[in-house]
Order: structure tokens, then sequence, then C-alpha cells
């Protein structure tokens, strides 16, 4: 062998050890949990026998499962539009993560960016769509945006930790739309409170289909967030605050603005996602919208690693879920309420990355809930110094 080819050789293994290192602990935790949600499926025929016992039973699900995200052109354009918000979800809860934070309020920034979006889209419903598309989209974005920026602003001036702050407004935003959507956005004569149509500031879509250009806007999203981390001096500050507080303030930086930028910005992203979805798919609110999303797109970041990049495939994995559930119900009789069990399982398996580094003999292995020392991390450094 030359030595060339044994130099190729090397670099081809230290690739793929890497590459493994990177997707090992994210592949075993969506394998565990699928097998978990066998044994729930086999065990609940027990428990409430219907039917004869069908051992073969969570095979047909998770068959009828993956026909219903991927067996049709329709069924992958679903899986697409689920996706779609958490990706952009996704995006958010990963850059704070960049910074040291644990953006909890994803959830929050996703209804108040939703709401932003319709109020001012009904308001200029009868504007040419080049005109009213743009202005609602920049208002779920400002409006998301400035959702994330006060516990980004609370942490840094008064050192209140974001998990806290974000948890509340995450009720105080449900509370909000009620309000807002059952007041001044109230259709009149509506038997219930809900919105006007958006009208003119719907998202285009592709004829005959569901998919809307919310698809698009999520993907410009993945590069956008990837080029500002990895390109630009401030994606650097980001990570230097992230990964050293007190290190990043020595060499001049100013962790308390980049803490509130970097909520604002998450907050940005996650508003995005509303705008997207109720601009793209509802295309009105009532009252009482909700949505798991903004919960999900944590599973889905640290899945990733906060990658942004990999918070595609991870994004597309959730989305799928979803857009598989109903055939699942249909063809296996198993509950749509399944997804939330192997979701949360996925993200139990995660947590336990020590452990099944230990099991499965993984050196070198690396796993998204690794970032979620972040907490820790945002207790100790005080950015507020």
């Amino acid at each position: 062998m030359t030595e060339p080819t044994a130099t190729a050789s090397i670099d081809a293994r230290l690739l793929l050890r890497h590459g493994w290192a990177v997707v090992a602990l994210p592949l075993i935790s969506i394998g565990l949990a699928l097998l978990v949600g066998a044994g729930i499926i086999l065990v609940s025929q027990l428990v409430i026998p219907k039917h004869e016992f069908d051992p073969w039973l969570p095979i047909t699900a998770y068959v009828a499962l993956f026909e219903g995200a991927f067996g049709s052109e329709n069924a992958i354009v679903n899986t697409l539009v689920a996706s779609t918000p958490l990706v952009l979800a996704g995006l958010s809860v990963g850059l704070a993560f960049k910074a040291g934070l644990f953006n909890i309020g994803a959830q929050g920034q996703f209804l108040i960016g939703a709401l932003g979006a319709v109020a001012v889209a009904v308001n200029v419903s009868s504007q040419p769509p080049l005109v009213a598309i743009p202005l609602a989209l920049g208002g779920g974005l400002l409006a998301g945006a400035a959702w994330g920026f006060i516990p980004g602003a609370l942490k840094a001036l008064s050192g209140a930790h974001e998990v806290v702050t974000t948890i509340m407004l995450n009720y105080i935003a449900v509370a909000v739309v009620a309000a807002v959507v059952s007041g001044p956005l109230d259709q009149p004569g509506s038997p219930s409170p809900i919105t006007a149509e958006v009208r003119n500031a719907a998202l285009p879509v592709i004829p005959g289909t569901d998919a809307h250009a919310g698809i698009l806007i999520a993907i410009a999203a993945v590069f956008i967030v990837a080029a500002l981390l990895d390109r630009t001096t401030l994606g650097f500050e980001i990570r230097t605050v992230g990964a050293n507080p007190d290190a990043a303030r020595y060499a001049g930086m100013h962790p308390r603005r980049l803490t509130m930028l970097t909520m604002s910005l998450a907050g940005l992203l996650a508003g995005a996602a509303g705008a997207s979805e109720v601009l793209g798919v509802t295309r009105m609110m009532t009252a009482s919208y909700s949505t798991t999303v903004g919960f999900d797109a944590i599973a889905v970041a640290l899945l990733a690693n906060t990658n942004p990049y990999a918070i595609v495939p991870s994004a597309l994995l959730f989305g799928a879920m979803r857009a598989g559930a109903g055939l699942m119900q249909i063809d296996a009789g198993v509950p749509p309420e399944l997804i939330d069990v192997l979701q949360a399982t996925i993200l139990l398996f995660l947590v336990m990355g020590p452990v099944l580094k230990r099991v499965f003999r993984l050196r070198g292995a690396r796993s998204g809930i690794e970032a979620a020392d972040a907490i820790t991390r945002s207790y100790a450094g005080d950015v507020t110094r």
C-alpha cells in the first residue's frame, strides 16, 4: 500500500469515526424509543383487549406511520408542512443554547409571533399580496423578537434565570392570545372568538397541495443561522459567551448585550414559526389556539446537537411522526397520542446519554442534551456583573 493510499484510508476511518460519534446517541435513542413504543402497543392489547392479540401490531403501526408520512406525494407534502415550524422553532432553541441560554419560551414566542402576524394580516388583507405578505411576516417576526427580548433583558439586567421567566411568559402568551382574539381581533357575528381570514396575506401555495412558501423560509433560516454562527463576528461572540461568559468579558465582549440580542433573535425565529403556521396553514386564529411546536422544538434541537443543519432531519423526523399518526390510527388502531410518548422517550434517552455511552461502549459520542449544562452555566455565570 502506497503512502497516499494509506493516508486516505486513515482519513476515511477518522471521518467515519467522527460521523458515528455525532449520530450514535441520537440513532440509539430513536431506536430504543421505538422499542419502548412497541412494548406499549403490545401491553395495551393485554390491558384493554378489544380484538385477538396481534404480536405483529407494532410493525403494522410503524409501517402505517411511515406510509402516512412518506407513502405518497401528499403524505410527503404534509410531512414538510408539519416540519416547517419545527425547523424554525428548533433553530430558536438551538441558537439560544449556543449562547448558554435555555430557551423554554419558544412556545410563547411562537404564539405571540402568530398573533402579531394575524394582527397585521387582517389590517392589510385588502392590499396586494406583494405588500400584505411581507408586512404580515414582519409583524410576526417583530412580535416574536419582542417576546424573546423580555427574558433576555431580565437575565442581563437582574440575573433572573431564563428558564423561569420563559416558562412564565409561555402562560402569559396564552392569555394574551385569548384576550386579543376575544377582543380587538374578534370577527363580528362569529359564534366563538375568531379572527378574520388573512386573505391576501396568506403565504403562496403550490396549487393542489398544502405546500406553502413557509417551507422555503425555514430552509433559508437554516443557512442564515449557520452562517451567523460560523462566519460572523457576532456568531463567534455568541458561542464564546455560551462557552465562558467570564472569558468573553475579559476579551472585551459584552455578555449583557449579547444575552439580550440572542434571546431576541431566538424569539424572532420562533415568531417566524408562528407566522408561517398561521399565514400558511390555519390562516386565522381562535382564542384557544394551541400547539406543541414550542415544546417539541426543544427535543428537535437536542436531538440535532443544536447544529443548524442537523435540525432539518431532526425536525423532519418529528414532523413525519405527526403527519403519519392519522394513518397509523386508521390501519393499526393505535391512537396518535403514541407519538407524544415516542417523542418524550427519545428525549428521555438523550438525557440518559452518559448511561448509554457506557452500555454501548460509545467512545467520544456526543449528544445535544450535553448542551443542557447551559442551565448550570447560566446559573453560575452572572452576566449582570
